[in-house]
């Protein structure tokens, strides 16, 4: 028997409640798989889902870091107040799935369900709206634009939780290779920061038989990317993790020709904030002494991307508490651990106290493959999920 089966409860009023109309809500993902739009492009889906809100009652405010919203459903006399995220934007890349609802936008997917996500979110609120037992202030984000890591950013600075204060924020995501339904849950450092860098290494071009007349920038990159990893190695504590990554290099066009330069680019990831300022010191010092070395002279450009995620203690022992009320024992992994991917909802738990979790894909493709496809199945239990994280939060005795 599977995860999702053996976490089924039949007495359970809000599985029943959200089932009346799940196949609605999955008829909705398959809408938005095949209309993805990307980064503060989400105008078709941002149209989409203020309107459901709006028919169910919430308060939605539009045009937040222009296509996201919040909406509000206050209750009763409880004077708290609950932040639940899902981002909607799809990613640039070109599906290769043989889905009835696949891509009709050329070069342009769901590879990261945030289909998935906003459903989820949409399938909760309604129930939430219809049949809700709570005291107190419900804010549902619907965040644009978390692919390039600018969205949860946005939206902060221009007064999202000023406009719409929270006492706690949440949110969630899927993860393939894990049991379908069953959920992740890290308290601490959760996913990693992520960072960039374009380092230029510039020598003396010149003709392939006469290297000695050259500075070979080549051979001076082809070092420095060896040597990167004894940052890793060698820099940082070893109970303690970094990634650092070259993933594009690009030089010359001949091969009797040493070129001018070489270009390369590289993502670096850690779970603390003092290794990510480690790698930031040391990457562009290497990179320049090892240039150095060959003659050669080193151009680095280091852009700051968004900080790990870190879960915060209380708000996170409430989320496994409440998984474990809601879904029983079965649903938690019990083994799962932080990912090296990274997630802006970052800014928001820098914002805020609050968690963000994980629900399981099952055998599914990876994460921003071009086969990659949500799983329906996990629609209703991680929507049964946020309607009771929302009405325990939001007791008058919750303390």
């Amino acid at each position: 028997m599977d995860t999702i089966a053996q976490n089924t409860r039949s007495n359970d009023p809000i599985e029943k409640g959200i089932a009346a109309y799940l196949d609605e809500i999955i008829a909705l993902r398959h809408d938005l798989h095949q209309y993805p739009e990307l980064a503060f492009q989400e105008l078709r889906t941002s149209k989409l889902v203020a309107s459901r809100l709006s028919s169910w009652g919430y308060e939605v405010a539009t045009g937040i870091a222009g296509t996201g919203i919040v909406a509000t459903l206050r209750r009763g006399e409880g004077g708290k107040r609950i932040g639940i995220r899902a981002d909607m934007d799809a990613l640039p890349i070109e599906e290769a799935s043989d889905l009835a609802y696949a891509s009709s936008n050329p070069g342009v997917m769901h590879a990261c369900g945030h289909d998935g996500h906003t459903s989820i979110l949409l399938a909760a609120a309604r129930y939430l709206a219809e049949s809700g037992n709570f005291s107190g202030t419900l804010r549902l984000i619907f965040q644009p634009a978390e692919e390039i890591g600018a969205g949860a950013r946005k939206m902060i600075s221009e007064g999202l939780f000023e406009r719409f204060p929270v006492d706690a924020v949440f949110g969630l995501h899927n993860w393939p290779g894990v049991p379908a339904g069953q959920f992740g849950i890290v308290t601490g450092p959760a996913m990693a920061s992520v960072d960039q860098a374009v380092i230029r290494i510039v020598g003396k071009g010149g003709h392939g038989a006469e290297p000695h007349r050259a500075v070979d920038p080549v051979l001076a990159s082809a070092s420095f990317i060896t040597a990167l990893q004894s940052v890793v190695s060698r820099n940082v504590d070893p109970q303690d993790m970094a990634v650092a990554t070259v993933g594009s290099i690009h030089a010359g066009s001949a091969s009797n020709v040493i070129p001018e330069s070489v270009e390369m680019k590289l993502t670096m990831r850690a779970f603390s904030e003092e290794v990510r300022q480690l790698l930031q010191e040391r990457i562009p010092a290497l990179a320049r002494a090892q240039a150095e070395s060959f003659g050669a002279e080193a151009d680095v450009n280091y852009r700051l991307g968004f900080p790990a995620l870190i879960n915060h203690a209380k708000e996170t022992a409430f989320a496994r508490d409440v998984a474990y009320e809601a879904l029983g024992l079965a649903a938690i992994e019990k083994d799962f651990r932080p990912r090296t991917a990274s997630e802006d909802f970052a800014f928001m738990l820098q914002a805020n106290p609050g968690s963000y979790l994980f629900v399981g894909n099952g055998d599914s493709a990876p994460l921003h493959s071009a086969h990659y496809d949500f799983n329906d199945a996990i629609i209703g239990p991680a929507a049964r999920y946020w309607v009771r994280l929302a009405e325990t939060f939001l007791t008058d005795d919750n303390g």
